[in-house]
């Protein structure tokens, strides 16, 4: 069954497409969820209007991405942890904390799972993480863990 997607579905397309899917997906969970309409020939001009809008909000959303990347790859974290003597902290520097110190940095406000850390970080010193701001659009920070007074 042919649909015209009204909000972009995960593994299935983004918003203003016409795409080919299982009858029984398309009425049970795309049109009652209001992210489809059925296809029709007519819909080619409100198809195209969609994909339009879409793409001029996608080029300022990257637009937008690109400034952040560069505030945040100029900023200093620095993340404040509970250590031992020999270095290494009690519990791990995660996604989270992570976030809240790009917060306090830069006042730019992201999700947790924008973050990528290798693995949490477990001892005092440098690291690095990458924070994906929009599809292809990637900033790399350096997180300096101190050990807390």
């Amino acid at each position: 069954m042919k649909v015209l997607l009204r909000s972009d579905v995960k593994g299935v397309g983004r918003r203003g497409d016409v795409v080919d899917v299982k009858s029984g997906f398309a009425r049970n969970f795309l049109m009652p969820n209001g992210q489809a309409l059925a296809a029709t020939d007519s819909m080619a001009l409100q198809a195209a209007s969609m994909r339009k809008a879409r793409d001029l909000r996608d080029a300022q959303s990257r637009e937008a991405a690109e400034t952040q990347r560069g505030v945040i790859e100029k900023a200093s974290l620095s993340i404040a942890a509970r250590a031992g003597a020999n270095g290494r902290l009690f519990g791990s520097v995660t996604e989270a904390d992570v976030v809240n110190a790009i917060r306090t940095a830069t006042s730019i406000s992201l999700e947790r799972g924008q973050i990528t850390l290798t693995e949490h970080i477990k001892e005092l010193g440098t690291s690095s993480a990458t924070v994906e701001l929009f599809d292809g659009v990637v900033a790399t920070v350096s997180i300096e863990v101190v050990a807390k007074a």
